[in-house]
């Protein structure tokens, strides 16, 4: 299995679908809420929700939906990412609720060659989700720098293989 692509790899154009998707739970949400911070009753207070907003429920915080995009699209994007650059923008499209399964894909927007490291080139993607109703929730637009396939293989000593790492024997 592929985790992540060298700079050859990525083709301008190129749409990676993100697999599997991902169900959002109330803990999921809530958890999330808890370990951020963020403690809007929008998020954690139902009968707040019900009561006082136009949704009349419980709204997923955006940060976590844009969080479980990033983490999915990272065995497609960044899995041999030497530094992820910039997040360019990020749009919550469309609210997410308690239930609703998120897909993502990205697509290859633009690449380049380092200006300054011959080993590395930079990758631009833009990477999308949408709900189980195909509706689009969240796009965000990121650089991402990632190393050269024939420099990669050359710092890598002999008899390693650089896509499964060996672990220490058990004592």
């Amino acid at each position: 299995m592929q985790f992540g692509r060298y700079y050859e790899e990525f083709e301008v154009g190129a749409v990676y679908r993100h697999w599997p998707g991902k169900t959002v739970t109330e803990y999921d949400d809530h958890l999330f809420c808890l370990l951020t911070m963020n403690h809007h009753p929008l998020h954690m207070d139902a009968h707040y929700a019900e009561s006082a907003t136009q949704f009349k429920r419980n709204v997923v915080v955006g940060n976590y939906i844009y969080s479980l995009l990033l983490g999915m699209s990272v065995p497609d994007v960044s899995g041999k990412a030497i530094a992820n650059l910039e997040i360019e923008s990020l749009r919550h499209v469309a609210p997410t609720f308690h239930g609703d399964t998120i897909y993502g894909e990205t697509t290859v927007l633009d690449k380049r060659e380092s200006s300054s490291k011959p080993d590395r080139g930079v990758v631009a993607v833009e990477t999308r989700g949408y709900n189980q109703d195909g509706t689009l929730v969240c796009v965000f637009r990121r650089k991402v720098m990632v190393p050269k396939k024939e420099y990669a293989a050359a710092a890598v000593p002999e008899g390693v293989d650089p896509e499964r790492p060996s672990f220490p024997e058990p004592r």
